[in-house]
């Protein structure tokens, strides 16, 4: 049981016109304050039903697929054969922030994930940044892995029946399409799922992870015999900056493996299993991605990988001589990718939950139905946003877009597990990060130099997000935060 003995100025209860601004922009909520507050929600509270295998399942099904059946064949070109290098990096970076996010989520088991845990330790503002690039992380990433879903979707019907659909509804504007039809069916798909309930949502992803899986150790198996050494004579063409590059694209794909800590509120055991959840997942994924990038690239000379999405299936089909190979993989591809698009949209929504629960973003997005405990309201608004932004815009600019919020977010985790230790060192925690402080400030640095390798543009698209994410804080959030309010159990 966490210690209830928070002193009084880590963001209790205040008399909102004595506060001045700076005061109120650096008011943290209590630890307790946010484990007590646990699946409530307006009109209804979120259902425990996941154990360990289902959150393990959800942080690998959030991210293994999006770098490898996605994102791998734009990669490939910046880095030549080092993308595996590339991998490692990426997964290395995501390591030093995964030790800091279990270490959280088994302290503060809650739905924000990194929004409470900045919330509780570095004040409302900070914590209002980080939920806003948290709403680019996994918003934004829905919408991307939705759009490498309809390649692969065009893939599967090709090598059935033949056919395929006309760009004009298969790819978004600037891709050559007018409106991507199947990228908005996946996210739909997904929404149906997700407005089931939590533990029917769990079940359909762990078979979906299941296929995506044995879909990766099958392609392993037949792209080895197309291995030749010959391909990894100039490893690394175009230096170290190309790794870099590469890296921060493929940090896309393992952002996935924080989505377990969304589930906090309804984990059966949140403390023990959330962490452990955590590491295995990211361990599972990175062996998978290195792997599978060695022998992708073992098979196919760099310079002829091109930014198709379904460049998994090409390789299948190039080694074997035979379209049924890929076409499977195809298929697994499709099933894979799906599994992404809903547990990643979950996560969303599942922010949004704790947000909206803090009086920071509309009530809308924290009303449970208490049929299905579930948030119904915000799964339909979410979903539909999702799916008109993936019909809409390309993939490659959604990833980078979606990489730095997220390598801002995974920053601040690194900082708020230090200031925690500091402030509140005595708290019990399931989960120790090993020499901290100084894992934490690897991942922190990690994540600032992968930033420092995306391009202008996506900075520029960066800064003017968070511009409008502080305009609507000041507007909206600042004004209504709960915070100043006292709770439940206090104002008896």
């Amino acid at each position: 049981m966490l210690d209830h003995g928070a002193p009084p100025h880590n963001g209790g209860p205040a008399a909102p016109h004595s506060e001045g601004v700076g005061t109120r922009l650096m008011r943290r909520k209590p630890v307790e304050r946010l484990v007590a507050e646990g699946g409530r929600g307006e009109g209804g509270t979120l259902r425990r039903s996941l154990g360990l295998w289902q959150l393990t399942m959800i942080s690998i099904g959030a991210t293994l697929g999006t770098g490898i059946f996605v994102v791998l064949g734009e990669a490939v070109p910046k880095a030549g054969p080092a993308v595996t290098l590339s991998f490692v990096i990426a997964g290395l970076t995501a390591l030093f922030s995964a030790l800091s996010y279990a270490e959280l989520a088994g302290t503060i088991p809650v739905s924000g994930s990194s929004y409470s845990y900045a919330y509780a330790t570095m004040g409302e503002l900070i914590a209002w940044v980080c939920g806003w690039c948290l709403m680019l992380e996994y918003g934004v990433s829905v919408a991307a892995v939705a759009v490498g879903w309809g390649e692969y979707l065009n893939e599967l019907l090709d090598g059935t029946i033949g056919v395929t659909l006309p760009a004009a509804l298969s790819a978004p504007p600037g891709d050559g399409g007018i409106f991507n039809a199947p990228a908005l069916i996946v996210v739909l798909l997904a929404m149906a799922f997700l407005l089931g309930g939590a533990r029917e949502s769990a079940r359909a992803n762990t078979v979906m992870v299941l296929v995506k899986i044995g879909a990766l150790v099958l392609f392993c198996a037949i792209g080895v015999q197309g291995f030749r050494s010959g391909n990894y004579e100039n490893f690394m063409p175009l230096g170290m900056a190309g790794v870099s590059a590469a890296g921060a694209t493929l940090f896309f794909s393992y952002i996935g493996f924080d989505a377990a800590s969304t589930a906090g509120e309804e984990a059966t055991n949140a403390q023990r299993d959330l962490p452990r959840a955590i590491l295995l997942s990211l361990a599972i994924i990175t062996a998978l991605y290195v792997l599978v990038a060695a022998v992708a690239v073992g098979a196919k000379p760099w310079r002829q990988f091109t930014d198709s999405e379904a460049t998994l299936a090409q390789i299948m089909r190039e080694v074997t001589g035979q379209s049924f190979w890929g076409t499977l993989l195809a298929f697994c591809a499709v099933v894979a990718i799906a599994s992404v698009v809903l547990t990643v949209l979950y996560g969303q929504t599942r922010i949004l939950f704790a947000m909206s629960r803090d009086g920071l973003v509309p009530k809308v997005f924290a009303r449970v139905s208490p049929r299905t405990g579930t948030p119904r309201a915000n799964t339909l608004i979410v979903s539909l946003f999702c799916g008109v932004l993936a019909a809409a815009v390309p993939l490659g600019k959604l990833a980078d877009a979606t990489s730095i919020g997220t390598l801002f977010a995974f920053a601040l985790v690194n900082v708020a597990v230090v200031v925690l230790r500091r402030s509140r060192p005595d708290m019990p925690r399931s989960f120790r990060v090993p020499l901290s402080p100084l894992l934490p400030a690897l991942g922190f640095g990690f994540c600032l130099w992968m930033m420092g390798s995306l391009s202008t543009v996506t900075w520029v698209v960066f800064g003017v997000w968070m511009a409008v994410g502080l305009v609507f804080y000041f507007l909206y959030g600042y004004r209504r935060s709960r915070l100043a309010a006292p709770a439940p159990s206090e104002a008896k």
